[in-house]
């Protein structure tokens, strides 16, 4: 593994949102199929799933549906224990819909990622995915945007692998951990306002591609926001956009708004 003080450089992507835009037709319809399959009296819309995508993980999404009174109603156990088991076997049903639904290429790669990476590859970058979704979801979306053999040569953080989810830094703090480079010689790559803090909170880079549900967010701190990387202020963002972000003031820690905090 390389020393945190060789100078490699790295490119760490965030999946959901940012290697496909994979929330509306992805996640959401598996989650919606999921609870329909279990019986459970629950169909999120398109507006429900953004109020749901401020929670960071898809269990935690889930377990959000575990009032009291939802248990209750729904026959559900109501002790920590119970609950864990359901809100395991409800995202591994989930996750098998959803990573088949990636299969069949349903959830096309966005504009630039191929791209991006292969020109990073090529320059020698470690590149890498953090994502709070499970490991095999993010894995088969990796594959599908860059292909098999490029996707080997990624390293992949995701799922449980971490206490906590974004926007707590600790995934990147991880993956740089991992990779061995030095903080100053990554750039991020995230679609939220949630990922964007974990970057900045690990003092890194971060570019912005935003997504379906991202438009409208606060990217402050972001070193350059773009609707995806084939559109970037002066055409596509490529390798040279990169260095120059890196170049670029160091990143700042993104402010907390008195609704985040509640």
């Amino acid at each position: 593994m390389a020393g945190p003080s060789s100078g490699r450089r790295a490119l760490v992507f965030d999946c959901d949102g940012v290697l496909a835009d994979t929330e509306r037709d992805g996640h959401l319809p598996a989650f919606n199929a999921t609870f329909a399959e279990v019986g459970l009296p629950v169909r999120w819309s398109e507006d429900d799933y953004a109020e749901k995508l401020r929670i960071g993980g898809g269990k935690e999404r889930m377990a959000s549906l575990l009032t009291p009174e939802f248990v209750r109603a729904n026959g559900l156990p109501s002790d920590p224990e119970g609950q864990k088991e359901l809100l395991a076997d409800l995202h591994r049903r989930k996750t098998t819909r959803y990573t088949e639904a990636v299969a069949r290429g349903d959830l096309p790669a966005r504009p630039g990622i191929a791209r991006i990476v292969e020109e990073a590859a090529a320059a020698g970058w470690a590149l890498a995915v953090a994502s709070t979704s499970a490991e095999a979801s993010v894995r088969a979306v990796l594959e599908h945007a860059v292909g098999e053999e490029r996707a080997a040569g990624f390293a992949v953080f995701a799922g449980d692998v971490v206490p906590a989810k974004k926007p707590d830094p600790a995934i990147y703090v991880l993956a740089v951990r991992e990779l061995g480079v030095d903080a100053d010689d990554v750039v991020v790559v995230e679609d939220s306002r949630n990922g964007l803090r974990a970057a900045l909170g690990a003092g890194l880079r971060c570019v912005v591609t935003t997504s379906s549900y991202t438009g409208g967010e606060d990217f402050t701190g972001a070193a350059l926001v773009v609707p995806d990387l084939d559109h970037g202020p002066d055409g596509p963002v490529d390798l040279a956009t990169l260095e120059r972000v890196l170049d670029g003031p160091a990143p700042r820690t993104a402010t907390t708004s008195s609704e985040e905090q509640r």
